[in-house]
């Protein structure tokens, strides 16, 4: 019981995620953990922001002087779903074999993490500016913008603390007493309380024997079903109807925090492809996610927000073919995900070193 109570005050949580066999005894993972299928990805999903960029390989050792290092943060379509590791953003960027005017070589980082919310890329950008990044790249979607989502991501309910601090140095429009996120119990702080954090922390050190003997880090399905072709006919959007998407509605503050936290870094924002459905009612919706009028609308915010602040920004939601989509409106085959780092090459080509 003295150890158990001992263990509050300590909360030696985040000292001992950041104590890890990757990098060290197993290669560093290409992407941040995450997966639901333990035992068929050899990957989990888990809170502590310590343990899972002590696994990544971004972690593994001092940034090397001819680095240009470049970070991408996003969603699901960053990190890659259903895309082996080789077919990721970040691994065409790295193909490309880039250099920089100082001939430095450009090093891409994979920081998508699964789940829609900005509040979720902030959070885990936040973190990742530890690691010395020259470039930040941060993909966004619409679906990813809706004021009532962004505390819906597990890892942000679960981070209070450090979406505490976000929220006050920035001035986030985010509830802090949102019943959403988690606040812990001093029973729940203790050794008792902790268990399941430390198994995770645990289990995704014992899972490393599987990745470096691998290199799968995720579940592929043999069958999945494609974007929804036929659409409902349905005008709204997460309750929002036609005609006006205020920006009351969305957390475009959000990216403009993300550019204060980032700078001096600079940051190029990018509206990444969607699947565009020519099926029945496709005339109203792009696809399941967005009716045309939202859609339509949310493209003039992002080019307005790139305008008033000085973004450098790139709008390329209709590069992607519908045939280049997997599974869902915004998850893309190795080819549109390798469309789409081509115009990411060509972005990083044309930054200016200071």
């Amino acid at each position: 019981m003295l150890i158990d109570f001992i263990f509050v005050p300590m909360n030696p949580l985040p000292i001992l995620g950041q104590i890890s066999a990757y990098n060290v005894v197993f290669p560093g993972r290409v992407r941040l953990p995450y997966g639901e299928k333990p035992d068929q990805a050899y990957n989990l999903s888990l809170y502590s922001l310590e343990a899972m960029f002590a696994s990544h390989e971004l972690a593994a050792g001092k940034k090397p002087s001819d680095e240009y290092r470049v970070l991408l943060i996003g969603d699901s379509s960053v990190w890659g779903y259903l895309l082996k590791p080789e077919d990721s953003l970040a691994a065409f960027i790295n193909t490309a074999d880039i250099h920089v005017s100082d001939d430095r070589i450009v090093r891409s980082y994979n920081l998508g993490y699964p789940t829609l919310s900005l509040a979720k890329d902030m959070l885990i950008l936040s973190y990742a500016m530890r690691y010395q990044p020259d470039l930040i790249i941060w993909l966004v979607t619409l679906e990813s913008f809706p004021l009532q989502i962004q505390l819906e991501s597990p890892i942000v309910q679960n981070n209070l603390p450090k979406v505490q601090e976000l929220i006050s140095s920035y001035s986030l429009i985010l509830d802090l007493h949102d019943p959403r996120l988690f606040r812990s119990s001093f029973l729940g702080s203790t050794l008792v309380g902790q268990r399941r954090a430390l198994a995770d922390i645990l289990r995704l050190q014992i899972y490393g024997v599987m990745w470096a003997a691998t290199g799968i880090d995720q579940y592929y399905p043999v069958n999945y079903d494609p974007p929804q072709e036929n659409l409902a006919l349905d005008e709204s959007f997460h309750g929002l109807l036609p005609p006006n998407l205020n920006h009351s509605d969305i957390s475009m503050d959000i990216l403009s925090a993300g550019g204060t936290l980032a700078n001096p870094v600079p940051v190029i924002f990018v509206n990444e492809p969607i699947y565009v459905s020519h099926g029945e009612n496709s005339e109203v919706r792009y696809n399941f996610f967005y009716p045309r009028w939202a859609y339509d609308q949310y493209l003039l915010m992002f080019g307005e927000f790139c305008k008033q602040n000085g973004w450098q920004c790139l709008d390329e939601w209709d590069l992607v073919s519908p045939e280049e989509f997997t599974n869902s409106a915004i998850h893309m085959t190795p080819l549109g995900t390798q469309q789409l780092a081509s115009k990411l090459v060509d972005a990083i080509r044309s930054v200016q070193l200071p």
